[in-house]
């Protein structure tokens, strides 16, 4: 598989070409200024006279010459028309290799690249794109969430920019890399490596250069758990813990995992499950119980379940429920009917 490079990486072969051909339009330049001075001084030629002559002897248009030359000057003129072949032979054999080797087609990607990255904020950063990180892209691009890649494997940027994602090759556990990826603007960040330490490092580094950023990371042991939890990671998730939970859960309720599934992702969904965030001074109904704020019936969202801000679940909420600052209300509906409850919860002035 062709090996991706990163910008930094383009970067330090494009001046190559780069160079060459500034080269060579600087020794045309250079020709015709020496064809200019010729003529000005050694023929008394006017300045416009001396450069239009250098020009159309460069440019071999067929024009005749501006004034009658003697041998001297059709010796120079000969000499000139040699370099001035030669300036232009070299400039078009290094376009030709600039074309080959992809030198512009890769600016292009180059600066849609950095127009990509500096578009980016409130996004998530996922590192590492393995198995699950993959699978994590995945469910982040069907829900239209804006996300970046972070791998050090070449081949593994290669298939996710393939993919249509916005990748960066490096090291995520380096300040570098997660600035890089604006982890300051980010809203949360994915630690799906495949060691331990190397997920905590990357929660740390990430927290310390932005403390209100969501970390979510992978911990293949119970220990690596706790330190993940002690460390301030906002969930630490084991696949293995998670993964025997679900295939026990559909061999003994199957239909119940079919929905979940169902209204937590992929792309074809009739019914989504989405989590609002009550604030004193956005939301009009902090105060309100939930018959009066009638929420179902104006967007004909269901209100699942309340978390508290003191962590306090509260599951099928009645009517005389009240919605206070800080509840997280978790809901299920249609795209539309969630929409509709957005626009309710959070109106805009």
């Amino acid at each position: 598989m062709a090996s991706a490079r990163s910008p930094l990486q383009a970067e330090r072969r494009d001046p190559g070409i780069r160079r060459d051909l500034q080269l060579g339009v600087g020794a045309l330049l250079g020709v015709v200024l020496i064809g200019t001075l010729w003529y000005h001084g050694v023929e008394q030629w006017p300045w416009v006279e001396a450069f239009y002559m250098s020009v159309i002897t460069l440019t071999t248009v067929g024009f005749m010459e501006v004034r009658p030359l003697g041998d001297r000057g059709r010796l120079f003129t000969v000499a000139l028309i040699l370099m001035g072949v030669l300036s232009i032979g070299f400039m078009v054999n290094r376009f030709t290799d600039a074309l080959i080797e992809g030198h512009f087609e890769e600016g292009i990607r180059q600066r849609k690249w950095k127009k990509q990255m500096e578009a980016l904020n409130n996004h998530y950063i996922v590192c590492g794109f393995g198995r699950i990180g993959r699978q994590v892209a995945q469910e982040f691009q069907a829900e239209g969430v804006p996300f970046l890649v972070i791998d050090q494997s070449a081949e593994a940027i290669q298939v996710a920019r393939e993919l249509g994602y916005v990748a960066l090759q490096g090291d995520s556990t380096l300040d570098a890399t997660l600035l890089a990826a604006r982890v300051q603007q980010a809203e949360g960040l994915i630690a799906a490596l495949s060691t331990d330490a190397e997920n905590l490092y990357v929660v740390l580094s990430a927290r310390t250069l932005n403390p209100r950023i969501r970390t979510i990371a992978r911990a293949n042991t119970e220990e690596a758990l706790q330190k993940l939890q002690r460390a301030g990671v906002t969930h630490a998730i084991s696949p293995y813990i998670t993964g025997g939970k679900r295939m026990a859960a559909a061999a003994l309720r199957p239909r119940v995992v079919d929905f979940v599934d169902g209204i937590l992702s992929g792309r074809d969904r009739t019914f989504y499950l989405e989590e609002y965030e009550l604030a004193a001074e956005e939301c009009p109904y902090v105060g309100q119980t939930l018959g009066k704020a009638n929420l179902r019936a104006r967007s004909g969202a269901l209100v699942v379940a309340i978390r508290r801000a003191d962590g306090q679940l509260i599951g099928g909420p009645s009517g005389d429920t009240l919605l206070l600052p800080g509840d997280l209300l978790l809901c299920m509906g249609t795209a539309e009917q969630l929409r509709r409850l957005g626009q309710l919860l959070y109106p805009r002035p």
